[in-house]
């Protein structure tokens, strides 16, 4: 991706989300431009206007990390926005080649068995490894059960951002389809900022631009996030609804992939019902079509 594009474009949408109150800055009259003019976060980051514009052009190859600081200080960046920001300084000045992901072979990644074992062993509740692109490349019983909309049409390709855009089903699974496909695009927009040489990435962002309305709209927004623990809704054809915590898990042998499992409070009919989703799922003759649309 365009680095200097990607930098114009993030560093412009958050100058865009503060308003002079937020900021402290006395709000005038005549605006013409949304959000923070270029001059009041220049003074805010305490530098030149030159040199602020410059940075907003997509230039911040040899920024120093105490200018990358007050740029994120000027425009109250969170945890997720001041780490894409440094992810798009590093590969502007080519310093993220040893922390950038290691490039996997081109034939399918095959989980460790160990890993196979750990994901077996979760018998509560979905369990699954995904990578930065939303692709789910190893599951448990459980989850491949509860994600049987997303397995059961082969264009999906068993990706989650697929799925949530160009699946129908997936208005149904989720019942905030907004926030969820909030979500989806976010994920994706911070691995683009940490992993920019993906071309499978480049490619499922080329495609879901182009069949997707919604999710060319987000994908402009360059809203990020680190997605590691929360809770969400959820609407199972053979079920019903599911209330579901998460925890994403960063995993230390395999850089670039996250192990997720969803949990159901204890005691709840949402625990009841992931119980009633696994009981299924271990019954030999179950038919997990007979689930689907």
């Amino acid at each position: 991706m365009d680095n200097q594009a990607e930098v114009r474009e993030f560093l412009t949408s958050r100058r865009a989300k503060i308003t002079p109150e937020r900021a402290g800055l006395p709000s005038g009259s005549r605006r013409r431009v949304p959000g923070l003019r270029r001059s009041e976060v220049a003074a805010l980051a305490d530098m030149s206007v030159e040199y602020y514009a410059k940075l907003e052009r997509g230039n911040l190859a040899g920024v120093s990390p105490a200018v990358l600081e007050a740029v994120a200080r000027a425009l109250q960046l969170d945890d997720a926005e001041r780490a894409h920001l440094l992810n798009l300084a590093q590969t502007a000045d080519g310093s993220d080649v040893l922390t950038r992901p290691r490039r996997r072979a081109a034939r399918p990644w095959t989980p460790h068995r160990s890993l196979r074992w750990v994901l077996d062993a979760v018998t509560a509740g979905p369990a699954f490894v995904r990578n930065g692109r939303m692709d789910i490349l190893a599951a448990n019983q459980l989850a491949r059960a509860f994600y049987a909309d997303v397995y059961t049409t082969t264009g999906n390709q068993a990706n989650l951002a697929r799925f949530n855009f160009l699946d129908p089903a997936s208005r149904r699974f989720y019942p905030d389809w907004d926030q969820a496909a909030d979500i989806a695009v976010a994920i994706l927009r911070t691995e683009a900022g940490r992993n920019p040489h993906d071309k499978d990435l480049h490619d499922l962002v080329g495609e879901l631009s182009t069949r997707s309305d919604d999710f060319r709209t987000r994908w402009g927004a360059h809203n990020v996030r680190h997605h590691g623990t929360g809770t969400k809704r959820f609407h199972h054809q053979a079920v019903g609804d599911l209330t579901l915590a998460y925890e994403g898990l960063e995993m230390a042998a395999e850089p670039g992939l996250t192990l997720t499992i969803y949990t159901a409070e204890p005691g709840s009919s949402s625990e009841e019902g992931l119980r009633l989703l696994a009981s299924w799922a271990a019954t030999p003759e179950a038919d997990t079509s007979a689930w689907q649309r």
